[in-house]
């Protein structure tokens, strides 16, 4: 049945037995849940899925908690898995009975924090260019997405002794960029875009490393293309380090997006579409997908 979600007709109560009291469809029951953060406080943005536990598993419902920690749906009877996931959180797993009528007090379930990923060591970390990836997407003026990568960079990660104090520098050969389609990239390296006679690389250097929750770290610092330099904010989520690959080198690997938008840079978007050039259009969403080898004297390079 449609997710009935975050109105919130609490009445007066001095404790949870008076319960959500809200009016039920025809045949239906209802099943709310109040979600807690580590230390007990109300935790909202907490996404919820329900599905049913037979058949198809079909999922039912799936909403976040308001800002009260509060999820609320009316079901068919029956029975059903409810899974709660948010980050740096271990994800929860409820299995509930619903009944025709029913319309419970809000279940109270108390999320734990999610088992940390051991940092990288301090010291010099350098791409795996092999294992990394630099994509980005971009709207086609009125229609679908064009999708292309940078086939030729390199960069590296300074890990300081204090994960705040380190730095992440990328540099990318602009002319390496590649959408699949020779006529649209040899238009993109032209003067209408990104000019890489003139503008060869692409440069990133971060000034800023911010520990958001769980993994996930913004890194913030001047994006310079085109001649002219932005701040920018790398949403990033660390992966883990491990050691493998040539010779079994010590890895960490970490995904970064950014939204960049044209105009920032002077490829002013109004001036083409005047001109009739439609490639792409004023924003582009930025994806690395990195992979980094740690580095001392000893150290061997893998192979190409």
């Amino acid at each position: 049945m449609p997710l009935a979600l975050l109105r919130r007709m609490r009445t007066r109560r001095p404790d949870r037995g008076s319960g959500l009291r809200i009016p039920l469809p025809v045949g239906a029951g209802a099943f709310s849940c109040e979600v807690l953060d580590p230390v007990g406080q109300a935790l909202g943005g907490v996404e919820v899925t329900v599905a049913e536990t037979r058949g198809a598993a079909r999922t039912v419902a799936k909403a976040t908690t308001d800002p009260h920690g509060l999820f609320l749906a009316t079901l068919e009877p029956g029975q059903y898995t409810v899974l709660l996931t948010g980050s740096g959180l271990q994800p929860n797993r409820l299995t509930v009975d619903i009944a025709h009528g029913q319309s419970e007090p809000p279940r109270r379930v108390q999320m734990e924090p999610s088992q940390q990923l051991e940092l990288p060591p301090p010291g010099t970390w350098l791409f795996d260019p092999p294992h990394t990836a630099i994509r980005f997407i971009a709207r086609h003026v009125g229609m679908a997405n064009v999708h292309g990568r940078f086939t030729r960079f390199r960069g590296g990660i300074h890990i300081a002794e204090r994960m705040e104090d380190s730095r992440v520098e990328v540099v990318i050969d602009a002319s390496s960029i590649n959408t699949g389609n020779n006529t649209r990239d040899n238009h993109l390296r032209s003067a209408d875009f990104l000019d890489v006679e003139n503008f060869p690389e692409i440069h990133f250097a971060s000034n800023r490393f911010t520990w958001r929750s769980g993994p996930k770290w913004t890194l913030q610092g001047p994006l310079t293309m085109h001649g002219v330099s932005r701040s920018v904010n790398l949403d990033t989520t660390y992966l883990g380090a491990v050691n493998g690959g040539y010779d079994q080198e010590l890895r960490c690997a970490a995904l970064a997006t950014a939204e960049l938008h044209r105009e920032d840079y002077t490829l002013n978007w109004r001036n083409m579409l005047a001109r009739g050039i439609a490639v792409v259009g004023p924003t582009v969403k930025l994806e690395l997908d990195i992979q980094a080898m740690y580095r001392n004297h000893d150290t061997p390079t893998p192979p190409e």
